[in-house]
């Protein structure tokens, strides 16, 4: 990605960045406790809770660490705060995608591109971190 794709300071570029690596790997592992759950023959919502419960501490401890260098447990609380607000749109979404008819492996897929942007916003706010400008 080029300076001008993504029009951040550079100290909010590289989180960016790192906030996508870290991703990645909370998005594979999130949607593979969906899909196991799914797959296992629990409903899609269900499935979504489970996925929640188990990745809310695994995510907190690497968007801390590899992200937004918070030491400690401290944020946790307001982590969880935005993660249930996350949770509850993605929920939300996720419910109207299989109205229409959609499967909920696709579903929960067509979801997450939203859901990585919400994600951005209010957990680096959380963590201290505000996207235009850096650190607060």
């Amino acid at each position: 990605m080029t300076s001008a794709a993504l029009p951040l300071r550079p100290e909010a570029r590289t989180a960016f960045l790192r906030f996508l690596a870290v991703g990645v790997l909370n998005t594979a592992f999130g949607y593979g406790v969906y899909a196991a759950g799914v797959l296992a023959g629990l409903p899609a919502q269900a499935a979504l809770a489970l996925q929640f419960l188990l990745g809310a501490l695994w995510n907190y401890r690497l968007h801390a660490r590899l992200v937004f260098a918070v030491r400690g447990w401290g944020r946790l609380p307001a982590y969880v705060g935005a993660y249930l607000l996350i949770w509850a749109l993605n929920a939300l979404a996720l419910r109207g995608l299989l109205a229409a008819g959609t499967g909920p492996l696709a579903a929960q897929a067509l979801v997450l591109p939203a859901t990585v942007i919400l994600s951005w916003g209010l957990i680096g706010r959380v963590m201290g971190f505000h996207a235009a400008g850096g650190r607060s």
